[in-house]
């Protein structure tokens, strides 16, 4: 596998250290959608390009179908996160995450839990 490209690995980086602000202003026990518009304030404020709730149609046995796929956000067109607030993580975000990696043709996506004591224990880095 190549490697992840330096700039998207930048990306990422910028990623974590909003989310661990966001994290350290709200706390855990909060909805997800408050953590998502919060953590897509902070990447804004670095000047990167977040889309939010993005739908995106999906391609299968070559016809186009608009009930697709939904990322939570996608920064820089680049790197999807997707967000959760439970007390559980389940591995099956984690292979829907790296589909949509692969579906999106994405090489790196996040999976953030903002429900721990402290953040560095709810993410979950994604390579495709």
């Amino acid at each position: 596998m190549t490697p992840i490209p330096q700039h998207i690995n930048n990306i990422g980086t910028q990623i974590i250290g909003a989310a661990i602000q966001v994290h350290k202003t709200l706390g855990p026990g909060l909805l997800e959608r408050i953590y998502e518009v919060c953590l897509a304030h902070e990447l804004r404020k670095l000047n990167l390009k977040v889309d939010r709730q993005l739908h995106l149609p999906i391609v299968y046995d070559g016809i186009t179908f608009e009930e697709g796929l939904r990322l939570d956000l996608l920064v820089e067109n680049e790197v999807i996160c997707e967000l959760k607030a439970v007390e559980q993580m389940n591995d099956l975000w984690k292979a829907q995450l790296l589909s949509h990696l692969k579906l999106t043709n994405k090489r790196l996506g996040y999976l953030i839990n903002f429900n721990v004591p402290v953040l560095h224990l709810g993410i979950t880095r994604i390579v495709n």
